[in-house]
């Protein structure tokens, strides 16, 4: 896997990078295109106005007469319209081509992040990824749409500007271009340290909106915590920086920009009294001074602009660079092009060629060891589980209880060795064919924002309302969405806050049950649901695990003791394993669990039962 790290901020701007981003500036070319001609149409027109102010002066003013002024003032008029029209093409077009843009950049981020593995999700910050998908396609498209067209038009302006100016006094023309090096050599300067300083502004500003989602999304729990002080002064931290940067960014270009400006009136200095003597000593006429004068007072703003783009691309590189290492990003897991010729894609799928699940499931010498872990978690295990087989996982908090079905889920892999389903590679078949036979259930289960309606249809996308209330019934979630003011309608808020734990809960069980998998994994799926409502579906659960193979993480000994298989794990290692009597006449570590557990839940009940 190739991992995204800010490790290539000390690399200059380079054209490399920015042609990552031709495939999504293709579709655009006939606009752009288009764009540039209006632009260069622009800068024509923009160098037209110092001539015929200079044939005005020489024509109308110095001789005093009006003859021909009215074809005058049409050609005048003529170039007013075409520079509007020339305004109005590419004003709409770069503001599609920046909304456009955007969206595919966008679109294909949020793609690409579909197919990324767990892992990604869980060391990455939520905020350093929205910030990739929203902060940085704005700005790239923004600088694609708009600073380009500046560039080109200032380049063309100023390069315009300079042959007219050869072309009517070359001794006076070269006295701006004498101008030239010197920008250049100031641009070189300080185009390493504002890229540098923007990559900085950028990755602090991920950090900021990462503060920003957590704050919003924990306003609950900080609050129950009572660290409000402790997440503002967090944030006051963090904002401190992103002024502190920012402010060095803007002060690096509030450097270079005068810089540019002082050079440029240098420049028009220079113009100014040389072409002063010149028209004082008879070689240069009045007009041409009017055109050069002109020239040298205008010529000031597309210099300018000129460098603010160059500076505005090269802050942009921090942004290409960002997103493009987002889309080079690959998974952990994926399938191979061989799979994926055969079964298809996880977009993309050939589910006719897909065979059925029975749920066999066979780890044959897996050793593992997680991707930024030094340790193995399991070394040579084995283990084999016959369709339709209960496999229960007990074992302290933090022991290792999930690594078992992260791998038989395939959202690891193992280090070496073979999972096998049905009697072959998991990975000689499509990743979305298992994972679309699973059915799980977490913990802490979310709910998108909608109805419960809408949240229950996630499991099976084109189930009828009547599969829906049956598997609310199956899972006992019925009843309280019926007492929900607006039933099955009823809107679960943004991550199912409007609902209880045990409710979002229920909700997220009726989704897995209307999937119908081959493969059901319970997280300790019960664990938040008071002990009446557990009793209810305990019932229910059996009935659903009957023929399909199923995993329980289980804090709740007495919920597994029907297990076929438990699997004790500590320390991240398999230390027991059998059926609960088993386990029990084992006399070893699950007895001595349970029989704690057994104690402690018969004491609850006893002081619950003399409080009512």
């Amino acid at each position: 896997m190739m991992h995204e790290t800010e490790t290539n901020r000390q690399r200059l701007h380079s054209l490399r990078v920015w042609a990552k981003l031709l495939p999504f500036l293709k579709p655009y070319a006939k606009n752009m295109v288009v764009v540039l001609i209006a632009m260069l149409m622009s800068a024509a027109v923009d160098i037209t106005y110092p001539l015929l102010s200079g044939y005005a002066v020489d024509h109308y003013i110095t001789p005093r007469t009006t003859q021909g002024v009215w074809g005058f003032a049409a050609l005048y008029l003529l170039v007013v319209l075409v520079q509007a029209s020339c305004t109005l093409v590419f004003g709409r077009i770069a503001l599609r081509v920046e909304m456009y843009l955007g969206r595919d950049l966008k679109k294909t981020l949020f793609t690409h992040l579909q197919t990324l593995s767990f892992s990604y999700y869980n060391q990455t910050p939520v905020g350093t990824i929205m910030a990739r998908v929203m902060s940085d396609t704005g700005k790239i498209g923004e600088t694609f749409a708009w600073s380009l067209v500046d560039m080109f038009w200032s380049g063309a302006y100023v390069v315009g500007c300079m042959g007219v100016m050869l072309i009517l006094n070359w001794k006076l023309a070269l006295l701006i271009l004498v101008t030239v090096p010197a920008i250049a050599l100031v641009t070189l300067y300080f185009q390493k340290k504002m890229l540098t300083v923007n990559r900085e502004v950028r990755r602090v500003n991920a950090e900021l909106t990462r503060h920003y989602n957590e704050g919003i999304s924990g306003a609950k729990t900080s609050k129950t915590l009572v660290i409000e002080d402790k997440n503002a002064a967090a944030f006051a931290q963090v904002t401190e920086r992103m002024r502190s940067r920012s402010v060095h960014a803007v002060m690096l270009n509030a450097v270079y920009v005068p810089i540019i400006g002082f050079l440029t009136s240098l420049a028009v200095a220079f113009v100014i009294t040389g072409g002063g003597n010149m028209t004082l000593g008879g070689r240069l006429s009045i007009g041409d001074l009017t055109v050069f004068v002109n020239f040298a007072l205008v010529i000031a703003d597309p210099v300018q602009t000129l460098a603010r783009t160059i500076s505005n691309f090269i802050a942009t590189q921090a942004n290409v660079e960002r997103i493009t290492a987002l889309m080079e990003l690959e998974p952990q897991v994926a399938d191979t092009p061989e799979v994926e010729a055969k079964y298809g894609t996880s977009l993309v799928p050939k589910k006719e060629n897909w065979e059925p699940l029975v749920g066999h499931i066979t780890f044959e010498d897996v050793t593992f060891r997680y991707p930024d872990g030094t340790e193995n978690v399991l070394e040579h295990f084995n283990l084999d589980v016959p369709a339709g087989t209960t496999v229960a996982i007990v074992g302290e908090t933090g022991a290792g209880k999930s690594t078992l079905v992260n791998l038989a889920c395939r959202f690891f892999e193992p280090t070496s060795g073979r999972i096998l389903i049905d009697g072959r590679d998991y990975r000689e078949r499509s990743l979305l064919w298992l994972h679309s036979n699973l059915g799980y259930v977490l913990q802490t289960p979310h709910l998108f924002s909608g109805s419960v309606e809408e949240n229950i249809r996630y499991g099976r996308l084109d189930a009828t309302e009547e599969e829906i209330v049956t598997a609310a019934k199956l899972v006992n979630a019925h009843d309280f969405i019926q007492r929900m003011d607006n039933g099955y309608q009823s809107d679960v808020g943004e991550g199912g806050g409007q609902l209880s734990t045990g409710e979002k809960q229920l909700v997220s069980f009726a989704r897995a049950v209307l999937a119908d998998p081959r493969i059901f994994v319970l997280d300790e799926a019960t664990s938040s649901i008071d002990t009446h409502t557990e009793s209810l579906i305990q019932e229910a659960i059996s009935t659903l695990l009957t023929g399909r193979t199923s995993f329980l993480i289980a804090h709740r000994l007495s919920t597994i003791r029907q297990a076929d298989l438990i699997l004790v794990v500590r320390s991240g290692k398999i230390i027991e394993r059998g059926t609960h009597q088993e386990l029990m006449r084992l006399g070893g570590y699950y007895a001595e669990l349970y029989t704690k557990q057994f104690a402690a839940e018969t004491a609850e009940s006893v002081l619950n039962a003399a409080g009512t």
